[in-house]
């Protein structure tokens, strides 16, 4: 055990994984609106509320599914005058100015807020592989190296300031996105000339164009016709978004930027509620 009282809230499907394999090493509480009985990881004690996870949690892991949300969990404990939460550490992918507005609301009420968003994926999430961007006090980091050890697989301190985890995930996002789309296009490309799916991945895979897509996505995914990542479109186009929005007011270059979030935007709309790596269909579909 860690010897610290940790809180989970949102057991979705990546913070379900992520809540169980941290009961795995640690005295855990949960939360979950959605329905906290029936989701709480085995050895963990499902609370009904949120006041509750903050009276018996002295550091609480929130993966939630926008920055809406987390900025209203912030608010929430903040007000709660008897909770011993002293930490929050967000896994979710909120925005960076969503991000700075849960820290400025937590750090008016004495609670120090990490932005510390994850990658990997379900499949990452129940392995414990997960990669975490940590962007708050490397003193804090430390202190939780225990319980994070649980749950990643790789933690970085990618800086001290709520916003900069989200500008590395939503970045990382973008081009997870891309390599998708991009190779989506030119796998069909490929086709078109008479070559199998499958030798174009296996030379792709020891070539200058191997990507995450070529390597898993379409192997693992598309080629077998599963299509199950597990990452929704609408999160990816929302995870694009939150990056065009940053890189606009950043300033910085968005040609090719604009014109994935745009796609992804598109895919979403005809493929609502669809996984990510449908991509595939829609953008050979789209060009019938």
């Amino acid at each position: 055990m860690t010897g610290m009282n940790i809180g989970f809230v949102g057991l979705g499907d990546m913070g379900g994984p992520m809540a169980k394999n941290i009961a795995k090493s640690s005295t855990l509480v949960v939360y979950d609106k959605a329905g906290t009985s029936s989701r709480a990881p085995e050895g963990a004690t499902a609370l009904e509320d949120l006041a509750d996870v903050a009276r018996n949690a002295e550091t609480i892991f929130l993966s939630v599914p926008d920055g809406a949300v987390s900025i209203s969990i912030i608010e929430e404990l903040s007000a709660q005058e008897d909770r011993i939460t002293r930490c929050v550490v967000d896994l979710s992918t909120t925005g960076m100015d969503a991000s700075r507005e849960a820290w400025e609301i937590a750090d008016a009420a004495g609670i120090i807020y990490i932005d510390a968003p994850v990658s990997g994926g379900q499949a990452g999430a129940r392995a414990g592989t997960v990669s975490l961007m940590w962007a708050g006090p490397e003193t804090e980091m430390t202190r939780h190296q225990d319980v994070l050890k649980s749950f990643t697989g790789n933690v970085f301190h990618v800086g001290d300031k709520a916003g900069q985890g989200q500008a590395l995930k939503v970045l990382n996002n973008f081009l997870s996105g891309t390599a998708l789309v991009a190779t989506s296009e030119a796998v069909l490309f490929g086709m078109s000339q008479g070559l199998d799916m499958k030798v174009m991945l296996d030379v792709i895979n020891v070539s200058t164009g191997q990507n995450t897509a070529s390597r898993d996505k379409f192997p693992a995914r598309i080629m077998t016709e599963t299509y199950d990542a597990g990452f929704k479109t609408a999160l990816e186009a929302k995870d694009v978004r939150l990056y065009m929005d940053a890189l606009t007011r950043a300033g910085t270059p968005g040609r090719v930027s604009k014109l994935v979030s745009d796609i992804w935007n598109e895919c979403d709309e005809a493929l609502p509620g669809s996984d990510f790596t449908r991509i595939f269909e829609y953008i050979r579909d789209s060009e019938e």
